[in-house]
């Protein structure tokens, strides 16, 4: 230990950083596991099912998605687990490969979820167009952000594949279009650079906090409900934590300290959240906080600027269950199939999953709810969601097959 500490004290300032906050310079290796990561795609699947779920409001079912025992909710694991995706698939071309094919790569994935945010747009209003015009329900036509498009149709029409004008429910897309956007410079920033790239990625988020600093809306006024300059921070976490997965490492080791003070925040937000008292006394702090002159993106939740107690408690989250050995059990599984499935095929999954919420949205405005009817209608969009995964993976095992090399 002594000549531990020796050779620390002789070590470049910022080398002596790395070893305290534990990024990227760890001995503590991540156990490889050949083929994807199960875990990954359990999460992902079941942070689809829950998105599903929410877009779906009014149900019963929306009262156990995770939302509702914690601060932040499935957005926050999707925009993280997208980010953890995108360095396992893309940060090893940065290394091994030329450079413009490897920003390619990741830019294409990009423009493929603009032209399907643009398609979902308008499968979406079509749908309400037609609940309008075919069985009398005009309402929907107030909901979800449509209005404008009666009330300033030409700008909207500009604002929709600008992206200034977003539908409700449909704007996670156009975050994470921008966020691969930037994904080559932080790759390749990161390669170099993690500790400082992280920082980074704090700066931003504090400045975007500080000032308001967001995309604009158009034609109305505002701006993006998921604020890129605010989400990043959670899909570069992400981003930096797959590229040390796709080394075999962990960007953030394993600490028993670091594990007992995440979990034990995990349960603190779920008694605040599940027993009133606690809530309005945590509430009462948060306030005296602010009038003491602490801004609102570390006193609150809001969503937008994704404010600091929701993003503590997605952290903790993540930290903790990522910290499980058992999770990999669970998550290759044959119980977990159909997550894993949904996990492997997250843009279908997600964007199929967007119309058929937003069709049952329309359904539900014209016969109403209770227990059954939702069982019925979300039991039948998940069976088929499953179903698409399904279908969907065993085509591309098969296509791979056939183009196999014989022998």
């Amino acid at each position: 230990m002594p000549e531990t500490l020796a050779t620390l004290k002789r070590a470049p300032l910022m080398e002596r950083l790395k070893a305290f906050a534990g990024f990227a310079v760890t001995d503590e290796r991540a156990t490889p596991r050949a083929g994807r990561d199960a875990r990954l795609d359990m999460f992902r699947g079941l942070a689809l099912v829950m998105i599903f779920i929410n877009h779906v409001p009014g149900t019963f079912y929306e009262t156990l998605t995770s939302r509702n025992f914690g601060f932040s909710d499935a957005a926050e694991a999707f925009v993280f687990m997208s980010g953890l995706a995108a360095g396992l698939a893309y940060s090893g071309r940065f290394v091994s490969g030329p450079l413009w094919p490897a920003i390619a790569k990741v830019w294409a994935r990009a423009r493929q979820l603009y032209f399907v945010h643009l398609s979902i747009t308008m499968i979406a209003l079509a749908i309400f167009a037609g609940a309008a015009w075919w069985f009398g329900l005009d309402e929907v036509l107030e909901k979800n952000n449509i209005a404008p498009i009666f009330g300033f149709p030409l700008q909207t029409m500009i604002g929709l594949p600008l992206l200034t004008h977003q539908l409700g429910y449909l704007n996670i897309l156009p975050l994470y279009m921008t966020l691969l956007l930037a994904t080559p410079l932080v790759i390749a920033l990161g390669l170099r650079w993690p500790v400082q790239t992280m920082l980074g990625s704090i700066l931003v988020w504090a400045v975007a906090g500080q000032f308001r600093l967001n995309l604009p809306n158009f034609p109305t006024q505002g701006g993006w409900f998921f604020n890129p300059f605010s989400w990043q921070i959670l899909f570069v976490i992400g981003l930096l934590s797959g590229m040390a997965m796709k080394q075999g490492r962990r960007f953030v080791p394993k600490s028993p300290v670091l594990f007992g003070l995440a979990a034990a925040f995990l349960l603190f937000v779920l008694l605040w959240v599940k027993v009133p008292p606690l809530g309005d006394l945590g509430r009462q702090g948060l306030s005296l906080l602010s009038k003491l002159g602490l801004p609102f993106y570390v006193t609150w939740f809001d969503k937008t600027f994704l404010a600091l107690p929701r993003l503590l408690h997605a952290l903790a989250l993540f930290y903790v269950v990522a910290s499980l050995g058992v999770m990999y059990r669970i998550a290759e599984s044959p119980l977990m199939t159909p997550l894993r499935l949904m996990g492997r095929q997250g843009l279908a999954v997600f964007a199929t999953g967007t119309v058929l919420s937003l069709l049952l949205q329309a359904v539900k405005t014209g016969v109403g709810g209770g227990l059954l009817l939702d069982t019925l209608l979300l039991g039948s969009g998940l069976l088929l969601l499953v179903g698409l995964a399904y279908v969907l993976t065993r085509t591309q095992e098969m296509t791979r097959a056939a183009t196999r090399p014989a022998g």
